[in-house]
């Protein structure tokens, strides 16, 4: 069943709208895993699969979209592996069929990246070097920056008021949010002052496909100014000196081409923190689109929001634990 927001996103549309650019599609389409807006596999008659992607309407601007494709493109005509859109003979890469946006990509292979790889590791922080190094030279205009009242103050609320927390445990979940984005503000005091920059903003496995070549960065649709540990810290896992281990490795690459702010590691579990109360509100904004209770039976349960409460606290205390640690 669709939601509302793609119920007249139909296969002939989606066939019409690639053509509308200049195409000429074979009628293969294939549903790609995306919740947030919707993307498909399109094979053509005369050349390789397109990916096509129809944006989730109301959430960005156009400005805001152009400003996500300008970036990519910035980093592909500078060789670095970003999947960017393409774009028509007139040079537009937005475009508008049956009342939705959407953009073309190229098809590109790959796999997941081997996270335990010290080679592989160093490999991505090179390229994420790279991104950051671009980056760093302007500043976005229409897209939000990554701040604790969006990720945190905002979701939390949401959840709350609209009646997702259990109300046996509302008290808890709001005493838990609380002691945990105030240890998130400690965070930021702690890592003083910190540069925002144009960053991927998703950056974790799923959004980098690896082949024998190298990886390729693909989904800027979250894209945003931020601190460049966000892109970072979502390549690692494990305990405390697991990641210390993993992170040596991701930024010795990354300093070939971009400075870190060691000061920047007070912030992985402040990221990790804000991330997870976000995802919580992000579910319940979405909860009316089908594809969402069909995808994520387990939430919105009582399960769920003990869960919740219980990683929190354990968030808690590794906010109150020293820092990753890179030497």
């Amino acid at each position: 069943m669709p939601s509302p927001a793609y119920q007249n996103l139909s296969p002939d549309l989606i066939l019409d709208a690639v053509e509308s650019c200049g195409y000429h599609c074979d009628g293969r389409q294939h549903a790609l895993n995306s919740y947030e807006n919707r993307v498909y596999q399109v094979g053509l008659d005369d050349g390789p699969m397109l990916v096509v992607k129809f944006y989730r309407p109301q959430r960005w601007s156009n400005a805001a979209i152009l400003e996500e494709h300008a970036f990519a493109l910035d980093l592909a005509a500078r060789e670095i592996p970003v999947v960017a859109p393409l774009a028509s003979e007139n040079g537009a890469t937005l475009h508008e069929h049956g009342g939705y946006r959407f953009a073309l990509f190229p098809k590109r292979p790959g796999r997941a990246p081997e996270l335990d790889s010290p080679d592989i590791l160093r490999w991505i922080g090179r390229f994420l070097g790279r991104i950051h190094a671009v980056g760093a030279l302007q500043v976005f205009r229409h897209r939000p920056k990554l701040n604790i009242v969006e990720f945190g103050d905002d979701p939390a609320n949401y959840v709350v008021k609209n009646g997702f927390v259990p109300a046996d445990l509302i008290d808890a979940y709001k005493a838990i949010v609380r002691d945990a984005l105030q240890r998130v503000k400690n965070c930021y005091r702690n890592a003083g002052t910190v540069r925002d920059i144009r960053l991927h903003g998703d950056c974790h496995a799923g959004n980098i496909l690896w082949t024998d070549e190298g990886p390729h960065f693909v989904d800027l649709d979250d894209c945003r100014s931020g601190p460049a540990v966000q892109d970072l810290w979502m390549l690692l896992s494990g305990d405390h000196a697991e990641m210390s281990g993993q992170l040596r490795h991701v930024v010795e690459g990354y300093r070939e081409f971009h400075d870190f702010n060691r000061a920047e590691l007070n912030l992985i579990e402040a990221l990790r923190t804000l991330r997870m109360i976000h995802y919580s509100g992000w579910l319940a904004r979405r909860w009316d689109d089908p594809a969402f209770p069909a995808s994520f039976p387990w939430f919105n349960t009582q399960r769920y929001w003990q869960d919740q409460i219980l990683a929190l606290r354990e968030q808690c205390s590794a906010m109150d634990e020293a820092a990753l640690e890179l030497d």
